[in-house]
């Protein structure tokens, strides 16, 4: 018997990024979602359940901290791994992660693809 994917939930609001994110995972074998804005993905996340949420943090319109927050309320066993290409707001996602129940991973854009899974397989070893 397979075991079920472990589902991953992929919200960026650059569509390469996105895209390529996307191609990483499924080639390791997760079961991916793409959205390109975080209303989209807290909308999708209550219907996909992923295990893990990969986000950015600088979108139009609500941003992904924001969306952060919301999965933490709605979806406490989802592990949450966020990117960011602006390395000044590293401080705020830091004492933005310091607040919620459970850390953060924060990985500055653009990261290796072997860092990334690295990092996201650890993350869901400890959920």
């Amino acid at each position: 018997m397979q075991a079920t994917p472990q589902r991953i939930l992929i919200v960026d609001d650059d569509p390469m990024v996105a895209d390529t994110l996307t191609l990483i995972f499924q080639k390791k074998g997760f079961d991916v979602r793409t959205c390109n804005s975080a209303e989209d993905g807290l909308e999708c996340a209550r219907v996909f359940r992923p295990d893990l949420l990969l986000c950015d943090i600088i979108m139009p319109g609500r941003g992904g901290l924001n969306l952060v927050a919301d999965i933490t309320r709605e979806l406490p066993s989802c592990r949450i791994l966020v990117l960011t290409g602006f390395y000044a707001d590293l401080g705020a996602v830091e004492k933005h992660s310091r607040k919620l129940p459970r850390p953060l991973g924060i990985l500055t854009k653009p990261c290796q693809p072997s860092l990334l899974l690295r990092e996201a397989n650890a993350m869901l070893a400890s959920a």
